[in-house]
């Protein structure tokens, strides 16, 4: 279920700089990022310091741009304790 989560002006801005295009010149074959790509990495550090999975953001229908509903990381701890029962499960047979 996806949670509201809100950002910073910083936070804003630092991802709507990031999907700016930049110029440049291409030298020696190697293209810089894209601006879909910066901006994707612009949105992986948001969610990692608010704890949503960047992937799932979408507008929360505020009006507001530093609202956004985002599904929350999922923890890791019950993946884990699947995995070792599951394990158990197959030593004791």
């Amino acid at each position: 279920m996806k949670r509201q989560y809100r950002l910073t002006d910083e936070e804003l801005q630092s991802i709507m700089d990031a999907s700016k295009p930049v110029p440049y010149m291409v030298i020696g074959g190697v293209e810089p990022s894209s601006p879909q790509e910066n901006a994707n990495r612009a949105w992986q550090a948001v969610a990692a310091k608010h704890g949503f999975e960047w992937d799932t953001a979408e507008d929360a229908g505020t009006g507001d741009a530093h609202d956004l509903l985002a599904e929350p990381v999922k923890p890791v701890e019950p993946v884990c304790e699947a995995i070792d029962e599951l394990n158990e499960k197959a030593r004791s047979k």
